[in-house]
């Protein structure tokens, strides 16, 4: 299974707007978490599970979420396909980051959060957890226009 963007909406009327995503579905989720960063371009990255899956979704601001297969704990390929994709609060949709994997963030905006809603308690997602250097892969690329 490979990380996959899983669609939401959004629908206005003269009450206001309701933000929506029927296609996420619960199974098994245990915890949910937001993560918040002040400046824009901010990285957080390399957090990797081999058990937890993750569900994460953009509730304020912009992000990129990236993705790649851990094939080896201590010393994953490279060379490994990095899966990008960008979040904002007005597409509502979620990336779904299978077990096996590694994902990293970046605000693309002041003030961006993140809602992430994962299958592991944090007990079992402590045990569970690999960490690399940021620039480990570096799909990073701030581009000026």
């Amino acid at each position: 299974m490979e990380p996959k963007l899983i669609n939401g909406s959004r629908v206005y009327d003269n009450r206001g707007s309701l933000r929506f995503s029927n296609e996420l579905q619960f199974k098994g989720i245990k915890r949910f978490y937001i993560v918040h960063n002040y400046n824009k371009n901010f990285i957080r990255a390399w957090h990797g599970h081999l058990k937890e899956e993750k569900f994460i979704g953009c509730i304020k601001g912009t992000f990129q979420i990236s993705a790649v297969k851990i094939n080896n704990v201590k010393r994953p390929n490279k060379k490994n396909k990095i899966f990008n994709f960008f979040l904002n609060q007005s597409n509502n949709n979620f990336v779904h980051i299978p077990k096996g994997y590694a994902n990293g963030s970046m605000s693309l905006e002041e003030n961006s959060e993140l809602l992430i809603f994962s299958t592991s308690s944090l007990k079992d997602s402590l045990k569970d957890d690999f960490r690399y250097k940021a620039d480990y892969w570096n799909p990073w690329k701030i581009i000026r226009r």
